[in-house]
């Protein structure tokens, strides 16, 4: 793999969620997610397109446990679109903990993708929420500007970037996920399930070390 071949106009670099409240020290902290940033910075460097993408939930969103009595983050309960699980209270719109992380750096990137943001519907990947029927407008971007070949880096492994990366297959795109630009919650077992998932659909794990 080599620039010539993998960063032309048609490739595009989508980072997922690389936000305070994702990051040590945040409200629903990855484990080790601030490694990822030099991982990405240093990859975005290298393409010509980048889309960043940033949940952005309404306060008393439905996937909070909060807004459940009685239950508790990482219980699952049942959504009128399927299990769902329930998280602390992350990404709240207009809060510190939503903001991109101070030292990610993509400064040329054309867009950035909010999701999340509908009260009863949790939004894990950047093309459906998660009722598997409410588009986020990203196919129709990507295709109006002709990128077809997706490279996927950002937190979580085994949610948002899991969930982006099956629907991108879906909707036709060329996907890649550059794992070692990623890091997992691993909630029972989610990250091994997610790289038996990507193999199933023929989305590749590749790692950044392949763009030298």
């Amino acid at each position: 793999m080599n620039e010539q071949t993998t960063l032309g106009d048609e490739v595009v670099l989508i980072v997922v969620d690389v936000q305070n409240d994702f990051c040590p020290g945040g409200a629903l902290a990855v484990p080790h997610g601030d490694e990822v940033i030099p991982i990405i910075n240093g990859l975005a460097a290298r393409f010509r397109n980048v889309v960043l993408t940033q949940d952005w939930h309404p306060r008393g969103h439905s996937s909070f446990a909060s807004s459940h009595p009685g239950k508790k983050p990482f219980e699952t309960v049942a959504a009128s679109y399927g299990p769902q699980v329930l998280w602390p209270d992350h990404c709240v719109q207009a809060t510190n903990g939503a903001e991109f992380h101070a030292e990610l750096s993509a400064p040329h990137a054309a867009l950035v993708l909010r999701k999340g943001f509908h009260r009863t519907i949790d939004s894990y990947s950047a093309f459906y929420e998660n009722d598997r029927k409410t588009p986020t407008g990203l196919t129709g971007y990507l295709r109006a500007r002709g990128l077809t070949r997706l490279f996927l880096a950002g937190l979580a492994f085994d949610f948002c970037v899991r969930y982006s990366a099956e629907d991108a297959r879906r909707e036709g795109f060329d996907c890649f996920v550059i794992e070692d630009a990623c890091r997992s919650i691993d909630l029972q077992g989610s990250a091994a399930a997610t790289r038996a998932s990507l193999a199933a659909i023929g989305v590749p794990c590749i790692n950044a070390g392949q763009f030298a």
